[in-house]
């Protein structure tokens, strides 16, 4: 079982920027694939960012491209979001998760951490 704790989560103005961060009592290469889902209120959940460390590569959800960035390291246990040009569509519970396999899809997800929340004020 692997253990997901989250940080990092406030108010910002718009087009501000925040750093969410995620430490993942994991070994990288035991899990396929780990990232970061939100909920927005009224909304389902959906996939951010997500990353696959043995593969090296990350996919990104269409309305975050360009603005948020994820990166993980295996040394510290840390998986981080980067996210910048923040809107008040950015407002969302943001979840540290571990998928299999690597996807965005919602059902890809095997285990969700706690949230944190993340709002952008306009």
């Amino acid at each position: 079982h692997v253990q997901l704790v989250e940080s990092g989560g406030g108010s910002v103005q718009a087009g501000g920027s925040l750093r969410l961060a995620c430490v993942a009592f994991v070994d990288a290469y035991r899990v396929n694939c780990i990232g970061w889902f939100r909920q927005a209120p009224g909304r389902e959940r959906e996939g951010v960012a997500v990353i696959s460390p043995q593969r090296a590569v990350s996919y990104y959800g269409d309305s975050v491209k360009g603005r948020f960035t994820i990166s993980q390291d295996n040394v510290k246990h840390t998986l981080d979001l980067q996210m910048s040009s923040l809107t008040p569509e950015d407002t969302a519970v943001y979840y540290c998760v571990v998928l299999n396999p690597c996807s965005l899809s919602l059902a890809s997800v095997t285990q969700w951490g706690q949230g944190t929340q993340v709002t952008v004020s306009s």
